[in-house]
């Protein structure tokens, strides 16, 4: 990461090229299965396969097998490219948006897609050492809450500075948890908390890793 300009970085450009095309790159694959998902020119199935070749499969530690080589290593990366529908890929990508800029401000759009794919292999090591379910997971979610991690840890670093409470930090840290819960039942289950859990400690532990301390103000 020695390149990566930190810290101010394109302070003018929130919304720089690479947040963009990640999210069209993100985008496109959903759009395409939706396009198809009722047959459309003959490839009724094509989201099955998608889910073949790059959701998340659980049981890389339990004696899972691929179906191409490097398959084990890449779905790290892939299932934050497919989506459940449009509407989980419109959620994650309203928060994409939202904090991604904030990111390219602090770390430059490198250190900012960076902080999104480092997140989002966390997130997917998470899932596979705590999730029990069999079932394949996809969704950038991982990724997202990396970005909301470095957020929160950016929170931190200037309550801490500025010797603010931390009190309102740690009421929505309860209230990510909680909203983290009742999605959970409410999607019976079906909610990847651990990729979620993954990619906000990767996400926090980023920012800190590449962020100037800053100086206390009395």
């Amino acid at each position: 990461m020695s390149n990566t300009r930190f810290a101010g970085a394109e302070p003018t450009r929130p919304n720089a090229p690479v947040l963009l095309w990640l999210v069209g790159i993100t985008a496109l694959p959903e759009i395409v299965l939706t396009l198809t998902g009722g047959g459309l020119f003959g490839m009724g199935n094509l989201r099955n396969v998608a889910m073949m070749y790059g959701a998340f499969w659980n049981g890389i530690f339990h004696g899972w097998q691929p179906v191409y080589t490097g398959q084990r290593e890449i779905m790290f990366v892939t299932y934050a490219l497919l989506h459940g529908g449009l509407m989980h890929l419109v959620a994650n990508m309203v928060v994409v948006l939202a904090l991604g800029g904030i990111a390219v401000v602090r770390l430059g759009q490198w250190g900012f897609l960076q902080l999104y794919v480092f997140s989002a292999i966390g997130g997917g090591a998470a899932y596979a050492l705590i999730a029990t379910s069999t079932s394949p997971m996809v969704g950038a979610s991982g990724a997202v809450f990396g970005l909301i991690g470095a957020w929160k840890y950016w929170d931190w670093q200037h309550r801490r500075a500025m010797g603010a409470p931390m009190g309102p930090l740690v009421r929505q840290l309860i209230g990510l948890a909680l909203l983290n819960v009742i999605l959970w039942l409410a999607l019976s289950g079906l909610l990847a908390w651990e990729a979620h859990l993954g990619g906000f400690i990767v996400g926090w532990a980023f920012a800190a890793a590449v962020t100037p301390p800053l100086r206390r103000m009395a």
